[in-house]
């Protein structure tokens, strides 16, 4: 910070409710200058000298989220310029970009490349860059792309699509396990029995059923937890990282528990709509509610919030799949794509909800850890993301408890343009949004972030 009559002069200080020690929250402020965090304070800490104040009064001064799950390309109407402009309105500051794009999963040096030069022209906020693994003999690539910038890696065992998104079988997946533990990265799974899920599908797949029951019904509990059991075993055995992606049941959260307790690296998500959302929103929202792995009932909505509460979920992540509405309406529940837009909407529907079901405490401190701290230390990037601390970036949100606001789906910034949220009342909004010091987005005056300002984050 420069000198200003004897003192350091901060370029901004926000003033508002931050978090201290032991999950509590307190008024205090934090200083940004030369886009990094120079210094946080509560009770009678002195504020530095600022060329711009902002008090945001009881709103709350959290870091910048960073999502861990966000397809940008999975359809080519979206972008990084799209989804980044969502993260941005959203109070996330860093995405995780998942690899599997439409027009070729990012598992060569030269599409990473690609995607790199994408990051430059469209980001409005700062990107990681995940890589994927091809089955026969990808894993090969692992050291180059590690090398190249990524900073983890994602497969899955379940074969979503043959091109895009492929399946590693389990034979396979002690190679990939082995490569990626090699270039000491971690390893997220899309954990679903193929077989099961497979069989299921094809049996139903002849009849021409509208009931949305059958999404849930082809994929059933057990597909999930065979998946995630048949992950951690690779884990355990080979020594590995894993994260697993967008757990949807309280068994499976017990069985990462278990798996845990013996020493093994492993860690998992949840997302938004398994903590808002259950089997029968589907009745009325069919398709646009057609997710993987469905939603679950009342009881495992309830039992994934124990685990965000507790810090057993390590994050909660958007898993943002913007599909368009024609790809989500068709009459027969099967022949919709699956997923959600969700950016936008991570912070305000896991916050609001958090502080409406526990207030302020340890569990609202485990939830903002779940979408800043922890997943940032996931992937390597907690020296310089997730939390309010110097020499962070000055990536921050304004988090404003509001009972009223709701979510307005024609105003969201995703190209998908629509949210499984639209009128939904969170309970709580992002108002402002920092990244490395500048303001991204002012719930006031709307967007501000420019595109192309956004950088790619690397591993420590």
């Amino acid at each position: 910070m420069e000198k200003a009559q004897g003192h350091e002069r901060a370029d901004i200080v926000l003033t508002g409710v931050v978090p201290v020690a032991d999950g509590k929250f307190e008024r205090g402020w934090v200083a940004v200058a030369g886009g990094v965090i120079a210094g946080v304070g509560t009770g009678t800490a002195a504020e530095p000298p600022a060329a711009r104040r902002i008090d945001v009064g009881d709103a709350f001064v959290l870091p910048g989220a960073v999502d861990a799950h966000v397809h940008s390309y999975s359809h080519a109407g979206e972008g990084l310029r799209a989804s980044t402009s969502a993260a941005a309105a959203g109070g996330v500051t860093t995405i995780v970009e998942m690899p599997f794009d439409e027009a070729g999963p990012v598992n060569r040096v030269d599409r990473l490349g690609a995607k790199r030069e994408k990051v430059a022209d469209e980001a409005v906020v700062d990107v990681a860059l995940l890589g994927t693994l091809a089955p026969g003999g990808g894993w090969r690539e692992a050291e180059a792309l590690a090398a190249a910038g990524v900073v983890g890696f994602k497969v899955s065992l379940f074969d979503t699509d043959p091109f895009r998104f492929p399946r590693i079988d389990d034979a396979e997946l002690l190679d990939v396990m082995k490569a990626v533990g090699a270039v000491g990265s971690t390893l997220c799974v899309h954990a679903e029995n193929n077989e099961i899920i497979k069989a299921l599908l094809a049996d139903e797949r002849h009849r021409t059923s509208t009931d949305p029951a059958v999404h849930a019904a082809t994929r059933p509990p057990v597909s999930e937890t065979l998946g995630v059991l048949t992950a951690m075993e690779v884990a355990a055995h080979q020594g590995n990282a894993l994260h697993l992606c967008h757990l949807s049941l309280g068994r499976s959260a017990e069985l990462v528990r278990w798996y845990q307790q013996q020493g093994v690296d492993i860690t998992f998500e949840t997302c938004p709509h398994y903590l808002t959302f259950t089997e029968d929103d589907m009745r009325g929202a069919r398709g646009r509610l057609k997710i993987n792995p469905p939603l679950r009932d009342g009881a495992n909505r309830d039992a994934m919030w124990q685990a965000v509460s507790t810090g057993l979920a390590t994050a909660v992540t958007s898993d943002h799949a913007p599909w368009p509405t024609v790809f989500k309406d068709h009459e027969r529940i099967l022949d919709n794509h699956s997923g959600v837009p969700g950016t936008e909407t991570l912070v305000a529907t896991t916050l609001g909800s958090c502080l409406r079901r526990f207030g302020v405490g340890p569990e609202f401190s485990q939830a903002v850890a779940a979408l800043t701290s922890n997943p940032a230390d996931r992937y390597g990037i907690g020296h310089r993301k997730g939390r309010l601390a110097p020499g962070h970036d000055a990536d921050i949100m304004v988090l404003t408890p509001d009972d009223t606001w709701r979510i307005d789906g024609s105003a969201l910034h995703s190209r998908a343009g629509w949210t499984p949220y639209d009128a939904y009342a969170p309970g709580a909004r992002v108002t402002l949004t920092l990244s490395r010091g500048t303001v991204v987005w002012d719930a006031g005056k709307g967007l501000t972030g420019a595109p192309g300002r956004g950088e790619q984050v690397h591993r420590r």
